[in-house]
């Protein structure tokens, strides 16, 4: 089996670490961080400029074109130095153009791919409702009524990324009560922000401070007819490939934090010196390190698997799903074992490492709590529903 980059792929990955090296290298990211409720937008800019939105669009449409294998790469390089906050990439690239390149319409994809690629147009995910969780659709009161020309919406969405500052939200919304299964009679919408009983509010977080995650207020807003995205009534089954790749995304994101707490790592235990000799000679922080790299290389073939098989077309659910949870916990292990090597500098605001644990740690939560993966997983393999 061969599991080397292709030549385009290496140089696509030395490019952009270029680019974050310039554009973005760490201190730059620490300072941008501390900005609480101040989107980046000049980062996402810079972004554009640089054609990174392009990446996965099809050139018809304006793009790069490129797999998901392309913005794991682009992802894990943006992560590496930007931590959490490469998910303004990250939220715009599954919720806008993979949601819209999976399953728009011909004149959906010739509206919106072309202002995707181009970082003029942003796009949130409004699926996870306040009293659920991942207890979606068990939960879901936010509804949709059609009416002449369109659909009326109302409910309320929370944990919506970048909602505030988005131009649409892909919006998920039970449109038929009267169905056998829950998984069935929901439909997309793509909601314009600016739409008349729209509201949306910040939420004061851990970590990711300025790239903004909003509760969504509904009241009565109408979206046109063609703004529906797919079919109505079956968007759960649509949905799964988009949710798939934010899985995907998010572990590439992990991973990239993996690669810094390395980086960071293995910088201190070089520099510093304790009782006579290097930190780097004592053997606890050389397990240390040691565990980190076997985390590395582990989630590295597990996340690259998984968007290899989503770029062929095939079934990845098993895969995403393994790779989140492997890619998380082991950001998560690594970035508390850098706080502990860093001693108490590393509990200071002015370290990289704790910037990298406060993000990491998000991912065992969302998109979808590895606790509720591991009992997907198991299911996937054949073991009876555990919830």
């Amino acid at each position: 089996m061969d599991f080397a980059l292709t030549p385009e792929q290496e140089d696509f990955r030395r490019m952009v670490r270029s680019w974050v090296e310039k554009e973005c290298p760490k201190d730059v990211a620490l300072e941008l961080e501390k900005q609480e409720f101040q989107y980046p937008h000049e980062l996402f800019k810079k972004m554009a400029d640089a054609g990174f939105h392009a990446i996965g669009v099809a050139e018809e449409y304006g793009g790069a074109g490129g797999t998901e294998v392309d913005q794991v790469l682009l992802i894990r390089e943006l992560s590496r130095s930007l931590g959490g906050q490469a998910w303004i990439w990250g939220i715009n690239a599954f919720a806008g153009s993979k949601s819209v390149g999976y399953y728009g319409t011909p004149e959906q994809k010739e509206r919106f791919l072309p202002e995707i690629a181009a970082g003029t147009k942003k796009f949130a995910i409004a699926v996870t409702e306040p009293a659920g969780g991942t207890d979606l659709l068990g939960v879901m009161k936010t509804n949709a009524r059609k009416v002449d020309g369109g659909w009326v919406i109302n409910g309320q969405k929370i944990w919506s990324t970048q909602a505030h500052v988005a131009d649409y939200l892909l919006l998920l919304a039970r449109s038929d009560k009267n169905v056998q299964k829950k998984t069935h009679g929901t439909t997309l919408f793509l909601v314009p922000t600016n739409s008349k009983g729209l509201e949306t509010r910040q939420i004061p977080k851990l970590g990711m401070k300025n790239v903004g995650s909003c509760e969504v207020f509904l009241d009565d807003v109408f979206v046109p007819d063609d703004l529906v995205l797919g079919e109505p009534g079956k968007a759960w089954y649509m949905l799964l490939a988009t949710l798939n790749n934010e899985r995907i995304m998010m572990s590439a994101l992990a991973l990239g934090i993996l690669d810094g707490v390395i980086e960071e790592a293995l910088r201190y235990l070089r520099e510093r010196e304790a009782f006579g000799k290097p930190l780097g000679q004592f053997q606890v922080l050389q397990h240390y390190i040691a565990d980190m790299l076997i985390a590395q290389k582990s989630a590295e073939l597990i996340v690259f698997n998984a968007a290899w098989k989503q770029s062929q077309g095939m079934d990845c659910g098993l895969e995403a799903n393994i790779a989140k949870v492997v890619a998380s916990e082991g950001a998560c292990t690594a970035a508390d074992r850098g706080i502990q090597m860093f001693g108490g500098m590393g509990y200071s605001l002015e370290t990289q490492m704790q910037r990298y644990w406060r993000d990491a740690r998000l991912y065992r939560i969302g998109p979808i709590a590895n606790e509720m993966a591991r009992n997907s997983i198991a299911e996937m393999v054949g073991l009876p529903r555990s919830f």
